[in-house]
C-alpha cells in the first residue's frame, strides 16, 4: 500500500477547510522548501484531518549532521514568533525541534538522524489515517471529541480500541491493523 500522498502537501489544496488554511500558508511561506534538503513530511493531525483548533503543523525531517540541521532551522525560521530551538534526546535519538509560530500557526519541525518515513511520527500517522480508513466518520469524530477532551492523539485511539499499554507503543505493534478488523 502506498502512501506517496502524504509526500507531497498539494494534497491539503483538496481537503477539509482547515487543511486548505495549511495549505494556502505552505504556499504563502515556503517552509517544506527552506527544509527540503532533509526529507521534510507533514505528520501528526492535519494530514488525517483530525486536528483541533490548537494543533500545530509538525514537520518531521531527517538531518545527516545535527550542526547543519541546527544551522538551518535558526537561519530559516528564528524570525518567526515564539522561535525556539531544543536539543534533547527522544526515544533514545539526538532530536531538534524547533518551535515557532506562522500567521498564528504553531509549527514543531522536529529532526532526528532517522529517515523521516522510518520515524515514530510518520508510522504513527500511517496507522492512525489506516484506523480512521477502517472504522469510518463516526470513529474520527469520536477521536476529535477525544482530543478536544484534552487526550493526545495516540491515547484518544488507545482508548477507543480498547488497547490498555503504552499506546504509543501499541499502535506500532504488526498486525494491530488485521487483528482489530476482525473485531469490526
Amino acid at each position: 500500500m502506498s502512501f506517496a500522498k502524504f509526500d507531497d502537501i498539494r494534497y491539503l489544496a483538496r481537503g477539509s477547510p482547515r487543511q486548505q488554511q495549511a495549505y494556502q500558508l505552505f504556499t504563502q511561506y515556503p517552509l517544506m522548501k527552506l527544509l527540503q534538503k532533509f526529507d521534510p513530511i507533514l505528520a501528526g493531525t492535519i494530514p488525517i484531518n483530525i486536528d483541533i483548533e490548537n494543533s500545530d503543523l509538525d514537520i518531521i525531517c531527517c538531518f545527516n549532521s545535527k550542526a547543519d540541521f541546527k544551522n538551518a532551522i535558526a537561519l530559516a525560521f528564528s524570525d518567526f514568533e515564539g522561535f525556539q530551538l531544543t536539543d534533547t534526546v527522544i526515544n533514545q535519538q539526538e532530536t531538534i525541534v524547533a518551535a515557532f509560530s506562522v500567521d498564528g500557526w504553531p509549527v514543531e519541525v522536529f529532526g532526528q538522524y532517522i529517515p523521516t518515513r522510518q520515524q515514530n511520527a510518520y508510522k504513527h500517522m500511517i496507522v492512525e489515517y489506516l484506523l480512521l480508513e477502517h472504522y469510518g466518520e463516526s470513529f474520527r469524530q469520536q477521536v476529535i471529541e477525544l482530543k478536544k477532551q484534552g487526550y493526545k492523539t495516540e491515547p484518544a485511539f488507545a482508548r477507543l480500541l480498547g488497547l490498555n499499554a503504552d499506546p504509543y507503543l501499541e499502535l506500532l505493534k504488526p498486525g494491530l491493523i488485521s487483528s482489530l478488523s476482525n473485531k469490526k
